[in-house]
């Protein structure tokens, strides 16, 4: 028998779960708030995985994904330890808001400080409680409120560990990118611990292709570390496209937008991806793609102002590759550094 696993002053024995509230703070109107960990603990050695979501408070994607997550049959004879985080910025979730109540990206703040902002407290307690203790991990993300991102893992560049991780998870897109400040993956990677983010979907709604895609991906993981069994684990329909690096088009003028191409789509050099108009119907602006590519994420608002964030392109490694695998990414539910979510705005 292993022994049993210890998370905050709770005790999980081999072959149980357990549901585990670290204090985090206390609301002013003395409401407590804490840091809800489940923990799955296999009664054979294994690695120890830890899955988090809504670091941003309006990135409720995640919180779906570690919900299905939660209920799938491979986990009850697991090997290793599941850490699963279904809410991480309580605070921000509860208030539709991605930040913290001090307006502080949590993502931005780690690996924070005992003494610390309140968002330095959180990041030091996810560091302290959670990743210290996981060999590996995967973080859910999404596009904030009005845009929407095609499923895609993002890794650090010429990590091989990692680049292995995100065939075994196969999004539709693997994007490498630089870790950035005060961010959980850099945060990770300097204590030793791997960890794969996922981007899918858009802030504050669901979206099926995004939960599922993300739910099949972390079981996948999953089984290729040894902690399942791949009886039960939907097998990848393709493998993943590898992109080296994206870009954004920009509103060229301020107006409506109207769409032209959906997540996914494969864009030539030269397509127009959308037409911004004034609201007199006077003039009309094509948005034209600059490079080929996959997009792999866009807005949904029809009124954009001059500069706007409109269409995420991504540059493949195998350009004729991955024009026959985008045609048939959200097929089963049919029959540089990368920006922060803000930055883009």
């Amino acid at each position: 028998m292993r022994p049993p696993f210890t998370l905050g002053d709770q005790t999980i024995a081999p072959g149980t779960r357990l549901r585990v509230d670290l204090p985090v703070s206390v609301m002013s109107d003395h409401t407590p708030v804490t840091l809800s960990a489940h923990v799955v603990h296999g009664r054979r050695p294994g690695p120890v995985m830890f899955v988090s979501a809504a670091i941003h408070g309006d990135e409720v994607i995640g919180v779906e994904i570690v919900r299905r997550l939660l209920r799938a049959a491979p986990l009850r004879s697991m090997a290793g330890t599941l850490i699963a985080v279904p809410i991480v910025n309580a605070f921000g979730f509860l208030n539709h808001a991605r930040y913290l109540p001090d307006r502080r990206d949590l993502n931005r703040c780690f690996p924070g400080f005992a003494e610390g902002s309140l968002a330095a407290r959180l990041a030091h307690l996810f560091m302290r409680e959670i990743v210290s203790r996981c060999d590996v991990g995967i973080d859910l993300h999404s596009a904030a409120a009005g845009r929407t991102n095609l499923p895609q893992i993002r890794l650090t560049p010429g990590d091989a560990k990692l680049r292995e991780l995100g065939e075994a998870f196969a999004a539709p897109v693997t994007l490498t990118s630089r870790t950035r400040d005060g961010s959980l993956r850099l945060a990770a990677d300097k204590a030793g611990v791997d960890v794969l983010l996922y981007e899918a979907g858009e802030g504050l709604r669901f979206d099926e292709f995004a939960a599922r895609a993300g739910v099949a991906g972390i079981l996948r993981v999953m089984a290729h570390l040894g902690m399942i069994s791949g009886r039960g684990v939907p097998r990848a329909r393709q493998a993943s496209v590898l992109c080296e690096d994206s870009h954004w088009l920009r509103a060229p003028s301020g107006g409506l937008l109207r769409t032209l191409r959906k997540r996914g789509d494969w864009v030539e050099v030269g397509a127009v991806l959308g037409v911004v108009s004034d609201p007199f119907g006077e003039t009309d602006v094509d948005v034209v793609a600059d490079e080929a590519g996959i997009l792999i994420g866009r807005t949904n608002l029809p009124v954009v102002n001059e500069g706007d964030a409109l269409f995420h392109v991504a540059r493949p490694e195998k350009p004729r590759t991955a024009e026959a695998l985008a045609e048939g990414f959200e097929a089963p539910l049919e029959a540089a550094p990368l920006f922060d979510e803000d930055e883009i705005i």
